[in-house]
């Protein structure tokens, strides 16, 4: 009789490890040298992604400032408001869109792992910060690479945060299945994994934020690779196409401000009474 699964495709199997031998990076430092070398070490082959933490990428670039108030730096950051929330503690949380397009908390910027008194801004250009990095690990351990990279992220609906991809080079960032079929047979019409988002979680958890290895290495994934993938700019949602652009509670404010001025002005007084 015929195993059955002899006639299957091995399973797929996915290898994440943190890269461990980088120094404390300061601005100016060549970063892309840096990396590239502790993934020499690290057994970095061919068909790798790079997950790099962008707060190192900051640093290197000398995305620091000195901010005594952190307000400051979000507000010179900010691009657009979608929602604002007062704290427990007398702060107000918001949620922007940054320079770079991404919709976060405070724009990304960062107080944690920096010294007192400064913040961290996010990279200027993280897809070509990628495109550096990515230029000096192929040059070391050949070719091809990935790599993305990575910050943390809260996500609506949910609690707490991940990490997420905010820069890449040579790495195919949506899985893009629409017009192929699933198992049973059904077309698929809309399905496209975010696999890059994916490979920044993944990839977190061998990082952490605490622990001082700011770069994993990601084995299994060599289908991903692709010289002429579009960066990481290529997955924010236009404006226009945000079915969420504005927080629920600012959307309810403008939908009140709007019907109020559509009544008649003896309407309107019946309203404020």
């Amino acid at each position: 009789m015929t195993d059955a699964s002899a006639a299957e495709p091995p399973a797929a199997e996915l290898r994440v490890w943190g890269i461990s031998g980088l120094p404390e990076i300061t601005p100016g430092d060549h970063l892309p040298r840096l990396v590239a070398d502790a993934a020499r070490r690290a057994g970095v082959e061919p068909g790798d992604i790079l997950a790099v933490t962008s707060k190192i990428v900051s640093k290197a670039e000398g995305r620091i400032v000195h901010a005594a108030d952190r307000e400051q730096a979000i507000t010179d950051e900010t691009v657009r408001v979608v929602a604002t929330r007062a704290r427990a503690d007398g702060g107000t949380t918001r949620i922007v869109e940054n320079r770079l397009g991404l919709v976060m908390a405070a724009a990304g910027v960062d107080a944690s792992n920096t010294a007192d008194g400064t913040v961290l801004l996010l990279p200027l250009d993280p897809d070509a910060s990628a495109a550096a990095i990515r230029a000096a690990v192929e040059a070391c351990v050949g070719t091809p690479v990935g790599v993305v990279i990575t910050d943390t992220a809260g996500r609506a609906w949910r609690e707490g945060q991940t990490d997420i991809v905010i820069g890449a080079s040579g790495v195919r960032l949506l899985d893009d299945l629409r017009g192929s079929r699933d198992a049973a047979g059904k077309l698929l019409e809309v399905t496209a994994p975010a696999v890059g988002d994916e490979i920044a979680a993944a990839a977190d958890l061998v990082k952490g934020k605490a622990s001082g290895i700011p770069v994993a290495a990601v084995r299994g994934l060599a289908r991903l690779l692709d010289d002429d993938a579009p960066g990481a700019r290529s997955l924010v949602r236009p404006h226009a196409d945000d079915m969420f652009s504005i927080g629920s509670r600012e959307a309810y404010e403008d939908g009140y401000r709007a019907g109020f001025s559509a009544h008649a002005p003896e309407d309107r007084d019946r309203v404020e009474e």
